[in-house]
């Protein structure tokens, strides 16, 4: 009997000892239960305290800035707290555009000295004018040469346009290369273009120098467009077939200011047409094709219709090896007080890309048809090697044997031979090129 009493008392003393432990933990978590919820009390309060701090500095910058802090200071003191927290989190960097900077040049052999060089012209397609500089933007002397710095800004406008502007900046001029709005929203596959900007005429008027290929402009685009291209004030439309495969036609109309082909610029005279297309042959080769058509007046008032047509095939080897052989054709009707002249060229070229870092191309030009008693054997061999370290840097050299050019005022032609050593760095947010 003693020992159950024992037994029992042991129970009951172990039961309350339990029973103790148990509300001395309960109290200890309501303690701190009530601790966290003041110190989550306090960290809000601390945190529209430092918004409304952020928000009243703003509002007082801007009524510095419009004169009226008086108003300003009133404004913030009436301004719930939800608001000026808003007001707080405003990222002005959000408006800023994106931006590129691109730095371009070279190191150039000749055989040709630099004011020789600077009165070459192509028999047939332009002439020398005594006094005058034919325009040469690019690799123009021999030794070193800073070719440009291109500064291009990014933006997207709301939701209705992105806005560009590009300029080079050349040792000794400023020009505004490109600057244009794009839409974003029209429907049924339409975009729409408005400013000054290159034209999607062919298929390289529209790449800029340092995404191509070559160092060199191709010699019929230089023959029948200049050195610029056509680049110019107007308004483009481009519309997307509701195909399986890639259809695009646009329309551009421009002010005509190319004196190569075109130049007269009373009114707006550039009529552009093109149609465009790329699918794939397998997968892993993609072909695009052109036909492009483009309709003004030239200098003299008559008319003149340019048609190119072009051709481009790529193929991956492996994941970093790809093989791309590119082709264009340009054919020029150009009305003259004596009837017209009829003038045609190409170029051809295969870019061999080994891996990230190595590529290779050879490219041939040549000016088959000219006008006559005009020489129609005008050509152009080329080949580079490029290496590129970095994504956006690359070191080219460039071999140019050279059939096309005449010098000076006495009709002399010179075969040029040239090697060049160039570089491009590339710095910023820049989109990227078609391929």
């Amino acid at each position: 009997m003693t020992k159950k009493i024992i037994i029992m008392s042991l129970a009951a003393s172990a039961t309350l000892f339990a029973q103790s432990d148990l509300a001395q933990l309960k109290a200890q978590l309501a303690q701190q239960i009530r601790i966290t919820q003041s110190l989550i009390k306090r960290v809000e309060e601390l945190e529209n305290k430092q918004a409304t701090i952020t928000a009243n500095k703003e509002l007082e910058k801007n009524a510095i800035l419009n004169g009226s802090k008086e108003k300003q200071s009133t404004t913030v003191a009436n301004t719930p707290k939800t608001v000026q927290a808003s007001s707080a989190t405003f990222d002005q960097g959000s408006f800023l555009p994106d931006i590129a900077l691109i730095l371009n040049g070279s190191a150039v052999g000749r055989n040709v000295d630099n004011s020789t060089y600077e009165t070459y012209w192509i028999p047939g397609f332009s002439e020398y004018i005594t006094g005058e500089e034919s325009e040469i933007p690019f690799n123009k002397n021999r030794g070193f040469n800073f070719n440009y710095a291109e500064v291009s800004l990014h933006s997207t406008v709301g939701p209705y346009f992105d806005a560009d502007a590009i300029f080079h900046l050349h040792p000794d001029a400023f020009e505004i290369e490109e600057a244009y709005i794009t839409s974003r929203a029209l429907p049924y596959g339409l975009r729409a273009k408005a400013g000054k900007f290159r034209s999607e005429f062919g298929r390289i008027n529209a790449i800029h120098q340092h995404a191509w290929n070559f160092t060199s402009k191709p010699l019929a685009f230089e023959a029948f467009l200049g050195a610029e291209g056509i680049n110019d004030a107007g308004v483009q439309l481009q519309w997307v077939f509701p195909a399986d495969i890639y259809l695009m036609a646009g329309f551009e109309t421009m002010q005509g200011s190319n004196d190569v082909s075109f130049g007269n610029t009373e009114q707006n005279n550039l009529y552009i047409g093109y149609l465009k297309s790329s699918f794939d042959l397998t997968d892993t080769t993609t072909l695009l094709a052109g036909t492009s058509i483009a309709h003004g007046k030239n200098e003299d008032g008559h008319n003149t219709d340019l048609y190119g047509a072009d051709l481009t095939v790529k193929a991956a080897l492996d994941s970093y090896s790809t093989l791309l052989w590119q082709s264009e054709l340009l054919y020029r009707d150009k009305k003259t007080d004596n009837g017209s002249d009829k003038q045609a060229g190409y170029y051809t070229q295969l870019i061999y890309q080994y891996d990230r870092n190595w590529a290779a191309g050879i490219r041939y030009d040549d000016l088959f048809k000219n006008i006559s008693d005009q020489p129609d054997d005008l050509d152009r061999y080329t080949a580079m090697l490029e290496y590129k370290p970095f994504e956006f840097t690359k070191f080219r050299l460039q071999y140019t044997y050279d059939r096309s050019k005449s010098f000076g005022t006495e009709d002399q032609r010179k075969n040029i031979s040239e090697i060049l050593l160039g570089f491009t760095i590339e710095a910023g947010a820049h989109s990227a090129h078609a391929f």
